[in-house]
């Protein structure tokens, strides 16, 4: 048994290596090709880590180092399994190099200026350096492991677009100063200018390689082969040395011209840049000092994987987990700190370059490390014979490429502001720094958000009450009486974020409203108000007061939008409150009810049956007369035109059946029908036989949605309550119906199901007509049973196409 196990662990150990080789051997293209690209990346940027003029004149070399550790460190920790990706490809995050050279000149500075050695300098940056590394790993890890990492996908897109392109003006500016072998900080002024055409030996210096650049550009614009890049660089030092030897130039004297790097062939073993790490001559001053830079630098580098990561997702068909991948950046930015070295991240081009060769599997990412390592253990040696135009021309070609992908690239693809803070944005950390560049950045995004959103509308819709009625069915004579009445209500539906840049149109609207009787605000679709928006509310609240107008509040569902109107003490001003526009409607409409009735002394059955309103009875008593302004007079006009005529056909109709017994159904179907028609009493004389009368108690159900029809019935008291409930996630419609309306008339004469539940809100007393004796008045009294149908139906049409022009207003 121990035999077969062994022999089985065996062959899986063969088998496995088998593919592991196969794996190794069709990474070798890939292989290849990273290697030579974090060469290009080593030598080009890691040159540049440090300034090149005071105590890190010198320097380039360990910046070299330092680009291929941190390089070996996040490949190893990739390809190990941290990331999704398995022939990811990590890297020195080369943006940072701007914020380096901050770090360092200021810490340069404060030491120099305290009266410290060199070595302080030099010790101190190293720790800023490595602290950035540990502040970017803590922070990528923080968002990972709490899931955080679409958060920061929410911050704006042309910031960072900014910032790159800010990154290109520099490195653009550092491939001049590289190739002319000056001081990267010298200003950027005529002096410069003068600099660059300064004799035809500046010229020759920093022309090829600017040429060279815009060479590369031009066949890549034509050819799109995915070794030109790689290629293209290893042809240039080839013909440099051919030019070189065919002309018998002498290298020392090309290294003192400018031609090659002038750095010192050193034994030390690559981790001598340890060395430089003193703790004792560490200046905490200038490190605690330095913190604001450190903050930018660390806002500038967690934008970056959440875009890139995604960006390689959809361009690899590959799916990853973002937090996953940021918890990766994590661990091995940690380790890079730890190690002391720059920040590091997945490098997109390089990963989707080793891919199409081959390098999809994680065996290719170690071996590439590997590859890395023995570059980083031959030392630094070889970069003192390689051409100076050939680091000047790819940072020319990366930062064209940053400054283009910022300035040209987003022409016609963002708006004109979001345009102008990109090249704001290019222009502050060209002509001062990079940390003002951000600061700068953040200031003008929210500047031109507010302007952007101050010219969109807050206010939805504007409507009179004569468009906007609630969903209660109401007399003839009463709804016509609405209709003109409530031309004196303005309803404001707002939507969106009210903030000081929005809510002055909402002010100067209402403050235009000193004509209205009520101004009603639906805040269904605001989603917050500011401290300077609620001011404003209670600001023209008192101003509308002061003119007699009523402030109606509805909609106030979001507990943010009432926590602020509340604070400032606007509900206790005065401002009437409900929970849907349709309660705020109905109760304006019941005010201009009782304040008709009140004015009429009706007294007895009519005065009840006439004067009867919805069940909304909640809101404070508003009591205007009806003489005495031009908006009192309106009513009192309205009223005489529309109830009172209604009142005298019945009181007519009262004094023809006031000695019979179903007075009561006549007077309620007056109230109902009048408006379609007249009612006869001896062309319907016949009818009340065919009804009978019933007195619901509150809560009882009529019926129910969904059963078949067998009456309808017309109300005489109390309020009937209508629900009509549709498929989720629609919200159920209410309707009520007080005295002098019908409930459920249209079911009854087609004979269909019930469309909704009727239950009784308030006491009730109303007139059955069942089905079976409709049926059977069609046959005894064919001629009444028409005309009263039609009468019926007109009455519904006109119920109905008030409750959809009320349900469409609510849209």
């Amino acid at each position: 048994m121990e035999g077969g196990q062994k022999e089985k662990l065996q062959t899986r150990i063969r088998h496995g290596a088998k593919e592991v080789g196969r794996d190794a051997v069709r990474a070798i293209p890939a292989v290849i090709l990273g290697t030579l690209l974090n060469v290009l990346d080593g030598v080009s940027y890691g040159m540049i880590i440090f300034p090149a003029s005071g105590v890190f004149a010198d320097l380039g070399a360990m910046g070299v180092t330092m680009f291929f550790v941190t390089a070996i460190v996040s490949q190893l920790i990739y390809s190990a399994g941290a990331s999704g990706f398995a022939g990811v490809n990590g890297s020195m995050m080369i943006e940072v190099v701007p914020f380096f050279h901050i770090l360092a000149q200021s810490i340069e500075d404060i030491i120099l200026a305290s009266g410290g050695p060199p070595e302080a300098i030099i010790a101190t940056t190293l720790v800023a350096f490595a602290l950035s590394s540990l502040l970017t790993g803590l922070t990528f890890l923080l968002l990972g492991v709490f899931k955080l990492g679409n958060l920061i996908g929410f911050f704006p897109r042309h910031i960072l677009v900014g910032c790159i392109g800010g990154v290109g003006v520099f490195l653009f500016i550092t491939g001049l100063t590289v190739s002319l072998r000056v001081s990267d900080d010298v200003p950027l002024n005529f002096d410069f200018l003068k600099l660059l055409f300064k004799d035809g030996a500046s010229i020759a210096l920093w022309a090829p390689a600017l040429g060279l650049a815009i060479l590369l550009r031009v066949l890549t614009h034509h050819w799109h082969g995915q070794l030109i890049l790689p290629t293209y660089f290893i042809v240039i030092p080839a013909v440099f040395y051919v030019i070189v030897a065919a002309a018998h130039l002498d290298l020392p004297t090309l290294r003192r011209e400018g031609w090659l790097f002038d750095v010192a062939v050193s034994s030390e073993p690559w981790y001598h840049f340890y060395s430089y790490f003193d703790f004792t001559q560490t200046h905490w001053g200038a490190i605690w000092a330095t913190m604001p830079t450190q903050l930018a630098l660390l806002f500038f580098n967690i934008l970056h994987p959440p875009l890139n990561v995604p960006a390689l997702a959809v361009s690899l068909d590959h799916d990853v987990d973002l937090n996953a991948e940021l918890t990766a950046h994590g661990y091995s930015n940690l380790a890079a700190g730890v190690l002391g070295t720059p920040p590091n991240y997945i490098v997109y081009v390089n990963t989707l370059l080793f891919y199409k060769v081959g390098g999809d599997t994680r065996i290719a990412g170690f071996l590439l490390a590997a590859a890395t390592t023995i570059l980083l253990v031959v030392g630094t040696g070889p970069i003192a014979y390689i051409p100076v135009m050939v680091v000047g021309a790819l940072i020319f070609v990366l930062g064209y490429d940053l400054a283009k992908e910022a300035l040209w690239d987003t022409r016609g693809r963002v708006s004109k502001s979001e345009y102008a803070t990109i090249v704001s944005i290019v222009i502050a950390m060209t002509v001062w720094d990079f940390v003002i560049g951000v600061l700068f950045g953040i200031v003008i995004s929210c500047f031109f958000f507010v302007v952007q959103h101050s010219r969109r509308r807050s206010i939805r819709a504007i409507h009179t009450g004569t468009a906007v009625l609630s969903t209660v069915r109401r007399p003839s004579a009463h709804r016509a009486y609405l209709r003109a009445a409530s031309s004196q209500t303005t309803v404001l539906r707002l939507q969106g974020f009210l903030f000081f840049g929005t809510i002055a149109g909402v002010e100067d609207t209402l403050r235009s409203l000193s004509h209205a009787r009520f101004a009603v605000l639906d805040l269904t679709l605001v989603g917050g108000v500011d401290l300077s928006a609620a001011e404003a509310l209670v600001r023209v609240h008192r101003f509308l007061q002061n003119a007699g107008v009523v402030l109606v509040l509805c909609g106030l569902n979001n507990a943010d939008v009432r926590r602020a109107l509340e604070s400032v003490g606007l509900f206790e001003a005065g401002a009437e409150l409900f929970d849907t526009l349709g309660d705020a409607v109905e109760w304006t409409e019941n005010v201009y009810l009782r304040a008709w009735f009140a004015r009429q002394k009706i007294e007895g059955v009519h005065a009840e049956a006439h004067a009867a309103v919805s069940a909304r009875e909640n809101g404070a008593h508003v009591d205007f007369g009806l003489a005495g302004s031009p908006r009192a007079e309106a009513l009192g006009d309205a009223g005489r035109k529309t109830i009172a005529l209604g009142l005298s056909n019945a009181h007519r109709v009262e004094a023809a059946v006031e000695v019979d017994a179903h007075a009561e159904l006549f007077l309620t179907l007056a109230q109902a029908l009048s408006e379609h028609g007249a009612l006869d009493r001896a062309r319907f004389a016949a009818l009340p036989r065919y009804f009978t009368r019933h007195a619901l108690p509150t809560g009882h159900a009529l019926f129910a949605q969904g059963d078949e029809a067998d009456a309808l019935y017309v109300v005489q008291a109390g309020v009937l309550r209508a629900t009509y409930a549709f498929a989720a996630p629609t919200t159920p419609v209410v309707e009520n119906m007080v005295p002098g309306t019908l409930a459920g008339e249209l079911s009854a004469l087609c004979g269909g199901e019930r469309n909704a539940s009727v239950v009784v809100e308030r006491d009730a007393v109303v007139w059955r007509l069942g089905v079976n004796e409709l049926r059977r008045m069609e046959v005894e009294e064919h001629e009444m049973a028409s005309e009263f149908m039609r009468l019926v139906l007109s009455a519904a049409k006109t119920d109905y196409d008030v409750l959809l022009a009320a349900l469409a207003t609510r849209m």
